[in-house]
């Protein structure tokens, strides 16, 4: 089998660059300079050194899959140490904003100045938010180092998209991307045994160093692709590949020293700032973090949706979102959404498939683990309860890998797409029988199975179509576009899950469980660690049970509702030939060579 990034031969770096001409690549404008350093070190990459790229993304998978494997685990554990377990959907929403509305911060870094440089700050943001978490003293604390890890995060995750499709030839994208993402797999056990053990030994305080471990992993694991970067960018410089050219600088990369007009270092940084969109970027995770933090903390404070500060936060969160909407239509200078972009039906096609995905997909899953913990301990132990918990990350790793081979085949994605959505529905329906006591295990398994398998298809088939949409140059910001799209979807899921819990919830407890003062019902709708003490035959732990069950009664039906949009969207959605170029419209592979004529829609569309 040849190597996935390239659909011939290579010629050695050396030979590459005696045949330049005018195939080198000559970046003239600042948003072309990370795509045009990228398609350089494609060019000098050689046999063996693009799968040392490979091996090490792999690396860097393995850990993030890890961290993703068994952090999430410990949110529940963190909170109820806290007192503060009903700020669990809260602090979800937070994260997920920053997850969606830094996801084009990132891209644009990436575009303006290089990969390297993105996974730098990636890799900063990262240490800083498990040091705080670690840490912390508060749930305060706690969720300020929640942001900077979700920055880093989102970070880690883009990258290896940006990436993969920087060196991988569209055919292959599927394959290579469901590879990425194997260490799931494998981490859905070994990550499940680590949270186990952490969260066994030590309920209250063990989750401090299960966080604290990535902020040592993750450096470590990230080092080797960003030297393996650095080597095929200063190569490239070194043997004149790629010509820099934006604005009044000039710097053409072969052992000549050229002047370059002196900006001043302020100047440097307010251009940046304005280039990475950072005011529209502030007003859209305003708007959305003041609508939907209001929506989860409504039940909790006083007055409820009388208090001055929800109303407020309600008020002013849609004013801030039309603003964002007016600023970026008609006055910023570096708009999020290029026009071009809001006219392609397969970007945004895929952004609100992964929206409303993402919003049935948290509205079961946010509070999944801790019905999980509370129902079933101590018939099943907590690495039981992990394992299950991780059914549809491996789920969706395993069946995303099939949907890339299937890709790989077909060359189309389309109709998979379909099915795949529909597969989804079906296991989010059967989840309104198997949800309560009344469920049994295997019940209960086979709806995370069957939505993984629909869910996996999904996920890798959007990220391929949107992809496969524009030109490489707008790969990175339109990953980041459609990874925000389908992230603010997950915190108004998250969101919504938290209002109908902290609504729902309590009053469900008063109904089964009359006898109990207003104080135990707090404590138990605060700290799902005071639930698991009782016995399990305790009625008052048995009418816990049912409030959790009803209470996730009418999760699972909001869910269905929203589930079943993106089939409508995915029906009008292009249907792309997916072949050896690195997108499929302009006609250029990886190191953008031309290999074809270009393409359009129609065309392409079978």
């Amino acid at each position: 089998m040849s190597t996935p990034s390239l659909s011939r031969e290579r010629k050695s770096p050396e030979e590459e660059v005696s045949d330049q001409g005018s195939q080198r690549i000559l970046v003239e404008d600042r948003e072309e300079l990370g795509t045009g350093i990228a398609e350089a070190s494609a060019k000098v990459y050689g046999k063996y050194s693009i799968w040392v790229l490979y091996i090490t993304l792999g690396l860097s998978a393995y850990v993030y899959s890890l961290d993703q494997s068994t952090t999430y685990f410990y949110t529940a554990f963190a909170t109820s140490s806290f007192s503060h377990h009903s700020l669990l959907s809260s602090i979800e929403v937070a994260t997920l904003v920053i997850l969606a509305t830094v996801k084009p911060v990132i891209a644009r870094i990436a575009d303006l100045k290089s990969r390297s440089f993105a996974y730098v700050l990636t890799i900063i943001c990262y240490i800083l938010g498990y040091i705080l978490i670690a840490s912390s003293k508060g749930v305060s604390q706690f969720a300020a180092g929640r942001v900077f890890q979700a920055f880093g995060a989102a970070g880690l995750s883009l990258m290896l998209e940006i990436i993969v499709a920087d060196f991988t030839a569209l055919k292959w994208r599927g394959v290579v991307a469901g590879l990425m993402y194997s260490p799931f797999i494998v981490n859905a056990f070994v990550g499940s045994k680590i949270a186990a053990s952490i969260t066994t030994n030590n309920p209250s305080n063990g989750w401090r160093w299960g966080y604290a471990m990535f902020s040592i992993l993750i450096p470590v694991s990230l080092a080797p692709v960003l030297f393996t970067l650095l080597w095929g960018e200063r190569k490239a410089k070194r043997l004149g590949v790629v010509d820099l050219r934006h604005g009044t600088k000039t710097a053409t990369i072969k052992g000549e020293k050229v002047e370059k007009e002196h900006v001043s270092l302020w100047s440097k940084v307010v251009g940046l700032l304005l280039e990475m969109d950072i005011l529209g970027l502030l007003l859209l995770a305003t708007g959305w973090a003041l609508l939907l933090v209001a929506l989860t903390l409504s039940a909790g404070a006083k007055g409820g949706w009388n208090n001055p500060s929800i109303i407020a936060m309600i008020v002013l969160g849609p004013i801030i979102i039309v603003v964002f909407a007016i600023y970026e239509i008609f006055w910023a200078p570096f708009p999020m959404f290029p026009r071009h972009i809001l006219r392609n039906r397969a970007v945004f096609g895929s952004g609100f498939i992964g929206f409303f995905d993402f919003v049935s997909f948290y509205l079961t899953y946010l509070y999944l683990s801790s019905f999980l913990y509370v129902l079933k301990t101590p018939a099943w132990s907590l690495e039981d309860q992990n394992y299950f918990s991780s059914t549809q990350t491996v789920g969706l790793t395993v069946f995303g890998l099939m949907a890339g081979v299937v890709m790989r085949v077909t060359k189309r994605y389309k109709w998979l797409l379909v099915i795949g959505l529909c597969i989804r529905v079906l296991g989010v329906g059967i989840m309104i029988r198997s949800r309560g006591a009344d469920g049994s295990d295997g019940e209960l398994v086979m709806t995370q199975v069957l939505q993984a398998l629909g869910g996996g298809i999904a996920s890798l088939t959007t990220s391929v179509a949107a992809q496969a949409s524009v030109p490489h140059k707008y790969v990175a910001m339109v990953s980041a576009i459609v990874f925000m799209i389908a992230q603010l979807g997950g915190a108004i899921g998250s969101s919504v899950a938290g209002a109908i819990w902290t609504h729902v919830m309590p009053s469900n407890l008063r109904k089964y469980l009359p006898s109990a003062s207003e104080e135990e019902l707090q404590t138990y709708f605060g700290s799902i660690i005071s639930i698991v003490a009782l016995e399990p035959n305790d009625p008052t732990r048995l009418g816990v049970i049912r409030a959790y069950g009803e209470t996730m009664k009418i999760l699972i039906i909001v869910a269905l509702a929203f589930g079943i949009i993106p089939i409508f969207i995915a029906l009008v959605m292009p249907d792309f030939h997916l072949g050896d170029g690195q997108n499929a419209v302009d006609g250029l592979d990886i190191a953008g060579r031309r290999i074809e004529e270009p393409a359009t829609e129609k065309t392409n569309r079978a």
